[in-house]
């Protein structure tokens, strides 16, 4: 299972982590990241990394802004988002797989969402 908190509201120019508690077959996944859907449009890949080393994958559209972090001892995955603009408005959805996540046909495992709303 995957287990996302830490979404809320915060203005423009904010900052928010949200977190990741993986469990059971999550946790022996290759990759573990993160996703997000605004209202009307389609789930889009945001950040990922993998379970062991240092290797991390941004999306263009949050690169320099958000973190991807992991505490393997909690089993716990962090997004650190920083510079909040109001198109980052959108359900933020933990995610793992089974190779470098990039695109949603990649995902073996999907938590609940968390929303995350900037305002203007």
């Amino acid at each position: 299972q995957l287990q996302a908190s830490g979404g809320g509201l915060v203005q423009a120019g904010g900052s928010l982590r949200l977190s990741c508690a993986a469990s059971g077959r999550t946790f022996s996944s290759f990759a573990v990241g993160w996703f997000r859907q605004a209202p009307g449009k389609e789930r889009e890949f945001v950040a990922a990394c993998r379970w062991s080393g240092s290797t991390t994958y941004y999306a263009g559209s949050v690169k320099g802004r958000f973190t991807i972090s992991r505490d393997n001892a909690k089993n716990t995955v962090y997004l650190q988002m920083n510079s909040l603009k109001p198109e980052d408005t959108a359900v933020y959805y933990c995610a793992s797989g089974y190779s470098t996540l990039g695109t949603v046909a990649s995902v073996a495992y999907w938590g609940k969402g968390t929303l995350v709303t900037v305002s203007s």
